[in-house]
């Protein structure tokens, strides 16, 4: 098959042309991650979704498909810890295509955990957990966000770590800590006493003093299991510090990169809940005829195709821009921002479509629905994104 053909049959909705980019391990590897969710987890997610539970078990076959140390996606760019960031993105379409909350517990691990290694840590330190966290040999999570302290992270965060002799003692707490849980490595950011810089311990599951409580009760990303961390008198001894996170503007390097992830996660959810819709109408009688044929609902699927594409342009070109080295925090807000916005809109439209069964877990549109409203507020909030790009465009921050 030629390569337009190829991308045209995996990428329907791609009518700009953006995977045009793509190597072709990357695509050998993104078809094996397709097959991968189409045929292990699709079949499982509405069940675990319902049941707010995650499907652990099947999920650990992702490590196979070579999601993140492929030798396939480092042909040409030898010596590089990460895929490249069309990639990325790309993977990002694949997973919340699906579901969103298999693409959250991706993001916590290959993301956010993965990137506080990268950029956190000093060589010695990279070389001893980037290994094991690519391979999924060691799951890990993230934990910045506090009970009481939210978009206000930058000054308010309450955890403490003091310096004891050759360790540290860490105490506070944690909260929508996806993958908590369960996971092997849990970097944990805290103010250091003496200084009162924000700083990061790896925390390893299992701890002393260390405890972790599943938050109960969600309406969105169900599947995954948010953390409520408690830490009591937690060692950490102090090779396990990362040496290159010392203050806030270290957190917000880290989350500059990972901030883009959740821009591209929201654009997989617009293009799922577009197939969904697509779908459904194709198949729905009503007045004699599919529903495919009516004019306004018609209209309302090209709105939603348009948003497809403009979320994509977002995605795509944020992610030529960082791997061109130009991680800037404005860029990675805006992308978010627009992005989750017309996810937003595009999966009310998806359930508007598909009518009274689009409030069902067989639509699939329901999911993208109810978890919309989570990916909108996580990384940043409209409003806080909002503020970043009124802060770049006027020059002055009015967060408070």
């Amino acid at each position: 098959m030629a390569r337009s053909e190829k991308l045209k049959e995996m990428y329907p909705f791609d009518m700009y042309a953006f995977a045009n980019g793509l190597t072709e391990g990357e695509l050998t590897v993104l078809q094996n991650v397709r097959n991968f969710l189409e045929n292990d987890m699709k079949p499982v997610v509405n069940e675990h979704w319902e049941k707010a539970e995650f499907p652990f078990e099947a999920f650990k076959g992702i490590a196979e498909t070579g999601i993140m140390n492929s030798p396939l996606l480092f042909e040409g760019r030898e010596g590089a810890r990460k895929p490249s960031e069309l990639y990325n993105a790309f993977l990002y379409f694949e997973l919340a295509k699906v579901d969103a909350s298999l693409a959250t517990f991706y993001t916590v691990h290959g993301g956010l955990c993965y990137n506080t290694i990268l950029l956190g840590g000093s060589e010695a330190q990279i070389e001893k957990y980037a290994p094991k966290i690519a391979s999924w040999e060691w799951q890990g999570c993230f934990g910045l966000t506090e009970p009481d302290h939210g978009s206000d992270i930058a000054g308010g965060l309450a955890t403490t770590a003091e310096k004891v002799g050759d360790k540290w003692v860490i105490n506070g707490e944690k909260r929508w800590i996806g993958g908590a849980s369960t996971a092997d490595v849990l970097p944990i950011f805290a103010r250091d006493k003496a200084d009162g810089k924000i700083k990061c311990f790896i925390v390893k599951g299992g701890s002393p003093g260390l405890s972790v409580e599943n938050i109960k009760h969600k309406v969105a990303l169900r599947q995954v299991q948010n953390g409520h961390i408690t830490l009591e008198n937690v060692e950490v001894p102090d090779e396990d510090r990362l040496e290159n996170v010392n203050g806030f503007k270290d957190v917000a390097r880290i989350l500059r990169s990972t901030r883009a992830d959740i821009a591209h996660l929201a654009t997989g959810m617009t293009i799922g809940a577009t197939e969904a819709a697509l779908k459904y109408i194709k198949e729905r009688d009503q007045f004699g005829r599919k529903l495919s044929g009516f004019q306004l609902v018609q209209e309302k699927v090209a709105r939603m195709q348009a948003n497809v594409v403009a979320t994509m342009a977002y995605s795509i070109q944020l992610a030529n821009m960082q791997e061109q080295g130009h991680f800037l925090e404005e860029n990675s807000a805006l992308a978010k921002m627009h992005n989750a916005m017309r996810m937003r809109e595009t999966v009310a439209w998806g359930r508007e479509v598909c009518g009274g069964n689009g409030i069902t877990l067989e639509t699939d549109v329901a999911r993208f629905f109810a978890d919309g409203e989570a990916i909108y507020s996580y990384e940043g909030t409209h409003e806080i994104n909002a503020l970043i790009v009124g802060r770049f465009l006027t020059g002055v921050g009015a967060f408070v």
